[in-house]
């Protein structure tokens, strides 16, 4: 595991230095931190909260956050301000959920450029390291806001101005259930807590009975043609209507050398039309059938002792991508999108990503040719991962190697960042979305000290994602670009050109993947840490809850960020 002690000494020094912070500008008449009096609503993390800023001398502020226009509505990526003495401005920000604190900047009245973080490091390390002092300048200049703007935005420079003053503001995140049951990311504008329920929603065998004779929404296998699939997909749509959004349903199907129409594909997805960019659509997915059993009994692993095929459950795949992509549809149809918000459940993808295929040639492709699909966010197996780890639970097999090369047995199963397409190892290929993933989960997230990026320089094209992990002392969370692709991000890269980034955690390392074993509480098995000799020591549950949270707050920042400036193909 890697030590915290660096992330703990960052924000010691973040405290010890917020009131010395005038030492990184002012002077010479020039203002300072001391001139700006910054007071929110709210303190609360991982929420959209007015703060307001008054001035006691002609100043420029620089505010690095997400922040909502009053006048469209629309999320942008940071802003610069101009106050006059006795001045100030309201101005609703999204408070960032997993970190302590927000910084903010303080320059000459009409300042243009301003220093930034490095996309790989949070705030406070930053402030700590003395703001940019390193080989590479990172900064940026202000850019007049728009026709559709309120406020400036900014954009990338080699100039940082020089110095500033810098005023911090401590925030927090309060709990609306006990630290067992994930109380420590169950408040905010999104959270783990609504993902998990969710999650337990669709699998509890509690619920009503089902039309195949079951509980739950299980047997979700295939498609089309399958009664539990079908009433599970009322369930979707059911649930995506009430969001007050336009729901679609796409159905798919293939005629055989017979001359037999065959039920292939269907597809449920959400669409909020853009405001400005109604033909550029951001896609949210998951998949949602279930993988299908290759024997007409299901056996489960623990009892038998070996690995068949086929669930009735798909708690880890992908149920759990399924809540996400439910909860974030829940929270952004509230919102305001420059571009057409599409959220989708696919079928069909255990077979061979049909469902997704289908959508990204025959509907967009050439049913609407007109749309570019700017980015698409895939949520596939994600929750068994970094928190959580350290051996497979019940005393099954030990495992050995997973696909993609991982340890199957390694102390804490990372959280994979997946990006492409890409066609090297060795380089960088889509430097946009890998930087705007590092920008965002070192700071909003809170995980500067977890993360590691990985590229295969002088390794072999087979083992390289192991061989950088091990070197870099096992990262918890893994941003890389991936050369295959195994979900349905591959129809997106493949048919429609577009980047895409997925989140996940252990795949075949997964003692029940594709077992009728995946099941909530199995996942929650997989991640109690409770007596564990590493990491933080929680219930699965609170583990569970911590990593849904991570992810789908990622998968969410990263809308906002691309619904403003999409993130494109560098091949094209």
């Amino acid at each position: 595991m890697r030590s915290r002690e660096s992330a703990a000494f960052s924000m010691v020094l973040l405290m010890l230095l917020t009131p010395l912070s005038g030492c990184f500008g002012g002077g010479d008449g020039a203002p300072g931190p001391q001139d700006l009096e910054v007071t929110a609503a709210s303190d609360s993390a991982g929420f959209f909260v007015d703060y307001t800023f008054e001035a006691e001398a002609a100043m420029s502020v620089f505010i690095p956050y997400l922040l909502k226009d009053p006048a469209t509505m629309f999320v942008q990526n940071s802003t610069v301000i101009d106050l006059a003495k006795g001045d100030s401005e309201t101005i609703t920000l999204l408070t960032p959920p997993r970190t302590d604190s927000m910084l903010f900047m303080v320059g000459e009245s009409g300042r243009e450029n301003w220093p930034i973080r490095d996309q790989e490091e949070s705030w406070a390390t930053w402030l700590a390291r003395g703001g940019s002092s390193g080989n590479v300048v990172d900064s940026i200049v202000r850019i007049p806001s728009g026709v559709n703007s309120t406020w400036d935005t900014v954009n990338a420079s080699q100039d940082t101005g020089g110095p500033v003053g810098i005023k911090t503001v401590m925030i927090q995140r309060s709990m609306d259930v006990g630290i067992d049951e994930g109380g420590a990311h169950s408040t905010g504008l999104l959270h783990g807590k609504t993902v998990y329920d969710r999650l337990d929603e669709i699998t509890n065998p509690a619920i009503s009975l089902d039309v195949d004779g079951r509980q739950g929404y299980w047997d979700r296998w295939a498609g089309q043609g399958n009664p539990a699939y079908e009433d599970a997909a009322q369930y979707l749509i059911q649930e995506l209507t009430s969001f007050g959004l336009e729901v679609k349903q796409h159905r798919y199907e293939f005629t055989d050398i017979f001359r037999v129409q065959n039920p292939e594909a269907y597809n449920i997805c959400a669409y909020k039309w853009g405001s400005e960019a109604i033909n550029e659509w951001l896609v949210f997915g998951a998949h949602f059938d279930i993988a299908p059993p290759a024997n007409a009994v299901l056996l489960d692993p623990h009892v038998t002792g070996s690995r068949s095929y086929g669930t009735r459950v798909g708690a880890y795949d992908n149920t759990a991508g399924t809540s996400m992509v439910l909860e974030t549809a829940r929270v952004l149809a509230d919102f305001e999108s420059r571009r057409t918000m599409v959220f989708c459940l696919w079928s069909g993808e255990e077979g061979g990503k049909r469902g997704s295929n289908y959508w990204t040639e025959y509907y967009v492709g050439e049913d609407n040719p007109d749309v570019t699909v700017t980015n698409y966010i895939n949520l596939d197996m994600a929750g068994v991962n970094w928190p959580g780890g350290g051996g497979a639970p019940h005393g099954d097999p030990e495992p050995q190697l997973d696909e993609d090369g991982y340890p199957k047995d390694s102390e804490v199963w990372p959280m994979r960042v997946y990006i492409g397409p890409s066609q090297d190892h060795d380089v960088i290929n889509q430097p946009g979305m890998v930087g705007l993933s590092n920008w965002i989960g070192s700071d909003a997230l809170g995980l500067e000290e977890q993360m590691g990026t990985l590229v295969g320089v002088n390794y072999s094209a087979d083992t390289w994602k192991t061989s950088v992990w091990l070197d870099m002392d096992r990262p918890e969370i893994i941003v890389y670009e991936d050369t295959t692709a195994r979900s349905d991000h591959a129809s997106f890269q493949d048919n429609l050109g577009t980047v895409t980034v997925g989140f996940g955690g252990l795949v075949d390392g997964y003692w029940c993947y594709h077992q009728t074993c995946d099941t909530l509480e199995e996942m929650e098995e997989w991640m109690d840490t409770t007596g564990k000799d590493y990491g933080e020591e929680n219930t699965g549950v609170a583990n569970l809850v911590n990593s849904l949270d991570m992810i789908t707050w990622w998968a969410l920042l990263t809308f906002f960020h691309c619904d403003e400036k999409p993130v494109l193909n560098a091949y094209l």
